[in-house]
């Protein structure tokens, strides 16, 4: 069977998207993410422009009727303009190559998306969560097969594990793929500091506070035990932070595992149902900004590029602050 010919639009994207994987160090999910938008817009312009047809002749008008077919298929505002950021990427590749002259997604405006600051848990709240994993017993390792599944709203899994996910999450504010690539070696404990692989493959320092760092001395005895009940002895002092229950396969424990532990743990205790480990790294931000602190430094722990993703936090204080006020104030209502 003859294979099917491959267009310039489908050889341009595939090179973009092997240039972002190879040489721009781009994570798994952002690669994930310029992989779908990419092809799916080349296959729109095949469709739209024939196979034959050349990147130059891409306008403007071409991107604007891409946006509308997504808005036809029921996309979000919110979906369409990630659609766009990715094309611009493209687009903006292809100019550096000079393989066209300008980028025709920049004069395409971004869909205005409305303004939806995500709730963040009290002080208070994520103490009382805390303290529950601490004095939880009823997950520890029994006999073999008696463990409950990793995320289910039963019971805490492994209290020790589960106490330091919540302590690296909100203690450090980390994401959840820089929490689960996180490796023996990253703990500096004469630094008091924790190294982090964040986007871009970018290192950074990010002190290890008191709490976090007992919450680890607490969890890697049971850690050890669990390599070693595996047949694992050789992984104890090496290898990745955060393992599976069982020591399955590289042991190492999944974005998607944490986010099941996080939500199950947080629906237990009465937290938003909206709760994720995103969640806590916007409480780690936005309590450190209400206590005072510096706004570059909270920049330089969340591992932020710009200052004004970082200002988003000091929206969100704003925010609370007005649904305080028109909580309380007698001419407010």
């Amino acid at each position: 069977m003859e294979q099917e010919k491959k267009s310039e639009f489908d050889h341009l994207a595939q090179r973009f998207l092997d240039v972002l994987a190879n040489q721009r160090g781009a994570s798994e999910h952002t690669l994930r993410a310029y992989t779908r938008e990419v092809q799916s817009f080349a296959r729109y312009l095949n469709e739209s422009m024939g196979g034959d047809a050349r990147i130059g002749a891409v306008e403007h008008i071409h991107i604007r009727g891409y946006l509308g077919a997504l808005y036809e298929r029921g996309l979000t505002k919110a979906s369409a303009a990630r659609a766009l950021a990715s094309i611009r990427s493209w687009f903006r590749w292809l100019a550096k190559e000079r393989l066209v002259e300008q980028n025709p997604a920049l004069l395409v405006s971004t869909p205005k998306l409305p303004k939806h600051l995500p709730r963040v848990p009290t002080v208070e709240e994520v103490n009382r969560v805390l303290n529950s994993i601490e004095s939880s017993r009823s997950g520890q390792m029994g006999e073999a097969g008696g463990e409950a599944e990793e995320g289910s709203a039963e019971s805490i899994t492994w209290p020790e594990r589960e106490r330091a996910i919540f302590e690296l999450l909100y203690g450090c504010g980390i994401r959840n793929s820089e929490l689960v690539g996180l490796n023996m070696d990253s703990i500096r404990w004469g630094d008091e500091a924790i190294l982090v692989r964040g986007k871009g493959r970018k290192e950074r320092l990010v002190p290890l506070g008191d709490e976090a760092a007992l919450a680890l001395r607490n969890y890697l005895p049971t850690r050890a035990e669990r390599l070693t009940a595996a047949g694992k002895g050789a992984m104890v002092h090496e290898g990745a932070l955060l393992i599976n229950v069982r020591a399955r396969g590289d042991c190492r424990l999944t974005t998607r595992s944490v986010g099941r532990i996080v939500k199950a743990i947080a629906l237990s205790r009465g937290l938003a149902a909206d709760v994720h480990p995103h969640t806590l790294r916007h409480a780690f931000g936005t309590h450190m900004l209400e206590e005072g602190a510096d706004l570059r430094a909270i920049q330089e722990m969340l591992g932020h590029e710009r200052l004004s993703t970082t200002q988003r936090y000091t929206q969100l204080t704003v925010g609370q602050v007005q649904r305080v006020y028109d909580d309380t104030h007698p001419r407010a209502r």
